[in-house]
């Protein structure tokens, strides 16, 4: 798949909502992005054209790579400044603290860095992430349960959300798509987004971890406001425009 460097702010989000999910309808899209389904059909006709996509009746889905390409593709971006991002995170949570881990590769990057954190308490919602503790064979991990959701291995739905309603955290550690102008989190599947919440709810603290790849990206909801979450972790400094919404709202962030 070509980089979309090329593409229309639009285009770059309906490929990110396709990449995260594997397929999607055009009706689903156009309440998204508040469009009409001719917009967006003109918009998958054009992203197709570039090989971005594939169009299929009714939606879209990943060209010939498919959802593990996307997720593989993602694994290649900022690998180093990720594992910084990690390293830095492991030095923040205490040994014995109790911790939700989001999904995505920035935050499978946190777990392998907390693997030599002795007692911790770990839920999570995605079995990579559970894979992960697993081959490290330290300590037990609760997997929340609920419906699988893209190559990451995310999980999703009511079960997930009842599962953490169970626990309480001292940390929410949340992967993300983008930011909002204000600096808030943002991301593109609002199934996803939901579990975020559900475990915001039941936490003390919600730390954010992103690559300076997102910096720039924007998604299609947001997860939270920016002066709810109580650090930002990156791997290169910000923009001014995150810089001066984050001072705005005492959001602090650290650079990896």
């Amino acid at each position: 798949m070509p980089a979309p460097g090329n593409l229309t702010t639009r285009q770059k989000q309906i490929l990110a909502v396709v990449q995260e999910v594997g397929f999607t309808t055009i009706e689903t899209l156009a309440a998204r992005f508040d469009v009409s389904a001719q917009t967006v059909r003109r918009e998958i006709i054009r992203l197709q054209e570039q090989n971005y996509l594939q169009r299929f009746h009714g939606g879209a889905g990943l060209a010939s790579g498919g959802i593990r390409s996307a997720y593989a593709q993602k694994l290649t971006v900022s690998p180093q400044g990720k594992q910084r991002i990690g390293e830095a995170l492991a030095g923040i949570i205490p040994a014995g603290a109790s911790v939700f881990l989001d999904v995505g590769t920035t935050v499978e990057a946190a777990a392998r860095a907390l693997l030599g954190k002795p007692g911790l308490r770990v839920v999570t919602a995605s079995v990579s992430v559970a894979q992960i503790f697993c081959q490290g064979g330290v300590f037990d991990v609760v997997v929340t349960g609920g419906v699988t959701r893209g190559a990451n291995g995310s999980l999703v739905g009511q079960q997930a959300i009842a599962t953490i309603a169970g626990f309480r955290f001292d940390y929410t550690i949340l992967g993300i798509g983008g930011f909002d102008d204000d600096g808030a989190p943002m991301d593109f599947d609002l199934e996803k987004i939901a579990v975020r919440q559900a475990a915001m709810a039941r936490s003390r603290q919600t730390v954010v971890l992103a690559d300076h790849s997102k910096f720039n990206q924007v998604g299609t909801a947001r997860i939270t406001d920016p002066g709810k979450v109580a650090l930002v972790v990156v791997d290169a400094e910000p923009t001014e425009r995150l810089r001066k919404a984050w001072l705005d709202c005492g959001c602090r962030w650290r650079v990896a």
